[in-house]
């Protein structure tokens, strides 16, 4: 990927799917500095690995993966430098409008809560699933089997469901 065509490609390709890194970046990092960062190290992880690119695989399956395994080992390194990630400064803000009742926005932001504490490979998951796209694909971008996919993503659904029970008690 030395060659200018090469390279325009490569920005052309990021460009177009800048929102699959801004959606990793939102869901791990609370921070603007910290999403910057994480942002930056993933289009650079993309950049090395782009030689490796199997173009049987669509490009948007193989840079999930990059930017979740990036995503994770940032979160990793953080976790143990024993910074905790506030939720409250990761929830997304709602546009105001007549048909966003408070409600909503509560459940909204008790959902992000709640998927913001599950476990990494979970939250990677879920981004996908929220994401539209089926079992095989996160299976492919996860390396985890369609089967497995299946069972974490009943169980995650399990779990929120559970925490929104609970929290309304």
């Amino acid at each position: 990927m030395n060659t200018q065509p090469h390279r325009e490609l490569f920005i052309k390709l990021i460009q177009e799917n800048k929102r699959i890194i801004f959606k990793i970046c939102n869901s791990y990092c609370p921070k603007r500095e910290e999403r910057d960062d994480l942002a930056q190290e993933i289009v650079y992880q993309l950049w090395k690995s782009i030689d490796d690119f199997n173009p049987d695989l669509k490009f948007t399956t193989w840079m999930y993966r990059i930017a979740l395994n990036v995503a994770i080992s940032f979160y990793r390194k953080d976790k143990k430098t024993g910074h905790i990630i506030s939720l409250e400064e990761n929830l997304m803000e709602l546009k105001d409008d007549a048909e966003t009742s408070l409600e909503t926005e509560k459940n909204f932001s008790l959902m992000h809560q709640f998927i913001g504490e599950l476990k990494e490979i979970d939250k990677s998951i879920v981004i996908l699933y929220l994401d539209d796209k089926n079992y095989k694909e996160i299976a492919e971008i996860t390396g985890l089997s369609e089967t497995n996919v299946s069972t974490k993503i009943n169980r995650i659904k399990e779990t929120l469901r559970n925490k929104f029970i609970h929290h309304k008690k």
